[in-house]
């Protein structure tokens, strides 16, 4: 067995609703803009232009139920997503078979540096450094397609101190998950492990450090993440 130089990094899991083990996590994939009222709010056309992703990395996903306020910004973004976390893959997926390859869903956050991302977006640059920061997604458990089902439906909502920011319903996404797992596929090949973020509905904006956040999805439960 080959020796390596530095120690190994820890494995990124995920925990599973009702159970002991854990889900190891190989890359997370985002979509961008997939409910309309969400893509106007962000001064965008909501017609359903062909999806667009971006990536986290695994060990931005964070399950602790705490988000740190994160350095070199002053305008720190919720958005509330349904997570798809996928047992296996391969390439050139058909949206029928799609599905089968789903392990279960959860909750997540996707914190956005804003002002970070639209100095990018204003230079044409990549957004990483707006979206790819240290626990940048908070994230519940996942609860197993087995016992949950494929959710299409469900109201989703987050409050920030009690208060309704975001609404929305899993069945307003322009695009619906085996959509984007099929399309993914097309340019890169899935693989046990992937995790997809699949989008917020309208009412994104800003936190502050002591605010508390609650997340509910019908039927996936809820996520209280505090700002710290």
């Amino acid at each position: 067995m080959a020796e390596f130089v530095i120690a190994t990094p820890e494995v990124v899991a995920l925990p599973i609703a009702g159970s002991d083990a854990l889900f190891p996590v190989r890359r997370v994939y985002c979509i961008g803009r997939n409910y309309a009222a969400h893509a106007i709010e962000m001064g965008h056309d909501p017609d359903r232009e062909p999806p667009f992703f971006f990536q986290k990395n695994p060990n931005n996903l964070d399950s602790s139920g705490t988000f740190p306020y994160p350095p070199h910004s002053s305008d720190v973004h919720h958005e509330a997503e349904m997570y798809v976390a996928l047992k296996s893959g391969g390439a050139n997926i058909s949206v029928d078979k799609a599905l089968d390859h789903v392990y279960g869903y959860g909750l997540s956050l996707d914190m956005t540096r804003r002002d970070l991302q639209s100095e990018m977006k204003k230079m044409g640059r990549p957004w990483e450094i707006g979206k790819a920061f240290e626990r940048s997604a908070p994230c519940g458990p996942i609860h197993p397609a087995s016992e949950v089902g494929h959710p299409d439906k469900g109201h989703l909502s987050l409050t920030v101190n009690g208060e309704v920011r975001q609404e929305g319903d899993l069945n307003q996404m322009i695009w619906k998950v085996p959509e984007m797992i099929s399309y993914l596929s097309e340019y890169f090949e899935l693989a046990p492990g992937d995790v997809i973020q699949s989008g917020t509905p309208s009412g994104v904006g800003p936190v502050e450090k002591g605010d508390v956040m609650v997340m509910t999805i019908d039927g996936l439960g809820s996520l209280t993440v505090d700002v710290a």
